[in-house]
């Protein structure tokens, strides 16, 4: 087996399907990483977001920060950031939020419609495509780093289970 893992595909047969694959990520999930969420509206990014936050222990509630852009989220000693880019005009406008602070402060970020914050926003360790499939959906996870290939790697080895 490799130390290190390009890409892994799974297939969600529901809902809570979803909220566990969310929980795998949090187990394996290094303390800072960039993650670029693609999926049409309603593929269930925002459902992915909630089911990492309970596995890192947050309990309180989790929706879509789509007319806030970025919601911080303190689990345990860890600071996640939710970002819903689909309603940014500029890219800039994410320089205004802070988010540039909140990216190189060690969160891990969550971010849904990333490419419309290209130019600001750095390369994704993690890129997360969730595709309609029948009543399902499909999860594409593919590493852009180093970071993302290890996190991969360590879902891959079955080190953690759903």
């Amino acid at each position: 087996m490799s130390a290190t893992t390009e890409r892994l595909d799974r297939e969600l047969a529901d809902e809570a399907a979803t909220l566990a694959l969310g929980a795998e990520l949090a187990a394996a999930a290094p303390s800072a990483a960039v993650v670029a969420l693609h999926g049409e509206l309603g593929a269930g990014k925002t459902t992915l977001v909630r089911g990492l936050l309970r596995g890192l222990g947050y309990a309180g509630a989790v929706t879509s920060p789509t007319y806030t852009l970025m919601e911080p989220y303190e689990a345990g000693d860890r600071r996640v950031v939710h970002f819903d880019l689909y309603r940014l005009g500029d890219p800039e406008e994410l320089e205004m939020l802070g988010a540039r602070e909140e990216l190189d402060g060690g969160a891990l970020a969550l971010v849904e419609w990333p490419e419309r914050g290209e130019g600001v926003l750095p390369s994704p360790d993690l890129v997360l495509e969730l595709v309609h499939h029948g009543a399902g959906r499909y999860a594409h996870l593919v590493a852009g780093t180093h970071a993302g290939h290890q996190w991969l790697a360590r879902l891959d080895r079955g080190a953690v289970t759903a």
